[in-house]
């Protein structure tokens, strides 16, 4: 082999540049390998939360980003008659993790922040990974240009299409949901600003569901269901009931199948599966790049520990515990979110229209959209159990593997996190999950103790 690397990541997505980024941040001899050289100038994730800022600021790169983001308006759900059925929304500041609970963003401009930064921290080829060799203690790469290189373990972050699956073998699991949509992006003029509504809509008509998202400055997407056999229709046909072409530039059209997909291994060997090669859910909540991250997130620091023989490779095996599981469940809430939206039957849609408004108590209140986020389950968590477990720890300002004690000096939200869990320190993992909890300084030991046997 020509050159040899600790992690090759395959893929420079935003799931694959955050790994990449993450990975050589900790000090891992990193590459990465993309096939186009150019960031896709079109937007396709719409939204980022504060977990993914979070992280962002681990890569110091949050306050470049933050330009070319925007807190996500409510997301007002209504019904068949034009009734208010259903509604979204932001917890209040203080934010526990710094950040607006829910955010719009520009991903071309975004994506090119984390490409930058990987490109500081590891080494980046453009090229196209045709093949992989796998041996005893390291995987072969074959590109497309001719050369091989090896590295210790490899990422595959290359996309619903993913190459390194393929060579897996590994396939999706069909979690039961598809469906065809147009998803098209403008930028409106002041004129057309005017005229739409200040909040995200979704309009849960049988005759034609379809969502209305308010982006970041003149950025607007709507998402319309297709009926069956159409096939390429006009977008500025569909839109006509809300903007005319006069009143807006087309950024983006394009038809998809919205799938709810997850591969059935997300390991092979020396191998891993995240973002889009590992799992593919609907876009109802605008959690998928933040799917894709949160696996960069997870894998990123336990590599880092086997490799530095802080873990043994059993740490590993908690990647595809703990990620399978979250998207899992995630996914099954965004496929009852999108029934709701979805539902093109007269009579069940006025049914449904009719249960969510008598669950409301006939007053529409708004949901946190953070709390459909689960928290993880398995994996590397205490064998005591508590809510607290798997659950994103407040801001403190530090990375890393750590151990925080309640102090009188806590910021309100973290003094009101300690208090809720009624906790006198937290164990906290470099991806800011909860490990667990104690409420003495023996409970903490044990915690400990407990914590280092997992590890090895």
């Amino acid at each position: 082999m020509n050159d040899s690397f600790d992690v090759a990541v395959v893929g420079l997505g935003p799931a694959g540049a955050a790994c990449a980024a993450l990975l050589g941040t900790l000090g891992v001899k990193t590459v990465a390998i993309e096939r186009s050289a150019e960031v896709y100038d079109k937007p396709r994730a719409f939204a980022l939360d504060h977990e993914i800022m979070r992280m962002f600021e681990d890569l110091g790169i949050a306050d470049a980003v933050a330009p070319h983001t925007a807190p996500f308006t409510p997301s007002e759900y209504y019904g068949a008659k034009g009734q208010l059925i259903k509604r979204l929304g932001a917890l209040p500041p203080p934010w526990p993790l710094g950040w607006p609970p829910s955010m719009v963003f520009e991903q071309p401009a975004v994506e090119a922040l984390l490409r930058k930064k990987a490109a500081e921290v590891a080494q980046v080829i453009y090229a196209e990974v045709v093949n992989l060799d796998h041996a005893d203690d390291y995987v072969g790469l074959h590109l497309g240009d001719g050369r091989k290189l090896s590295a210790r373990y490899v990422v595959g972050c290359d996309g619903a299409t993913s190459t390194v699956r393929k060579r897996l073998g590994i396939e999706y699991e069909d979690l039961d949901f598809d469906q065809e949509w147009l998803v098209v992006d403008l930028r409106v003029s002041e004129r057309g600003l005017a005229k739409l509504p200040p909040v995200s809509i979704q309009y849960c008509e049988p005759a034609r569901p379809c969502t209305y998202l308010v982006g970041v400055g003149s950025h607007r997407r709507w998402e319309l269901m297709l009926n069956p056999g159409e096939q390429e229709p006009d977008p500025w046909k569909l839109l006509a009931r809300w903007i005319t072409p006069d009143e807006a530039q087309l950024w983006r059209a394009a038809a998809y199948r919205f799938h709810a997909l997850v591969a059935r291994q997300w390991r092979g060997g020396r191998v891993f599966l995240a973002g889009d090669a590992a799992h593919q859910q609907p876009p109802f909540t605008g959690q998928g790049m933040c799917q894709g991250i949160r696996d960069a997130a997870n894998l990123s620091w336990k590599l880092q520990y086997v490799l530095a023989g802080k873990a043994g490779d059993g740490l590993l095996d908690t990647y595809e515990a703990e990620r399978s599981a979250h998207v899992r469940k995630l996914t099954a809430i965004i496929k009852d979110i999108g029934k709701i939206i979805g539902e093109r039957d007269p009579k069940a849609a006025a049914e449904r229209d009719r249960r969510l408004l008598k669950e409301a108590g006939g007053k529409v209140e708004t949901v946190p959209r953070q709390n459909l986020i689960p928290p993880l389950e398995g994996g590397l968590r205490s064998i005591h159990p508590h809510s607290a477990n798997g659950t994103l720890f407040p801001k403190d300002g530090k990375t890393g593997m750590r151990v925080v004690v309640r102090s009188p000096d806590d910021p309100p939200y973290l003094s009101a996190w300690f208090e809720r869990y009624h906790a006198l320190a937290a164990i906290v993992r470099p991806d800011h999950y909860v490990f667990g909890i104690a409420n003495s300084n023996p409970a903490l030991d044990r915690q400990l103790a407990g914590m280092a046997k997992q590890l090895a």
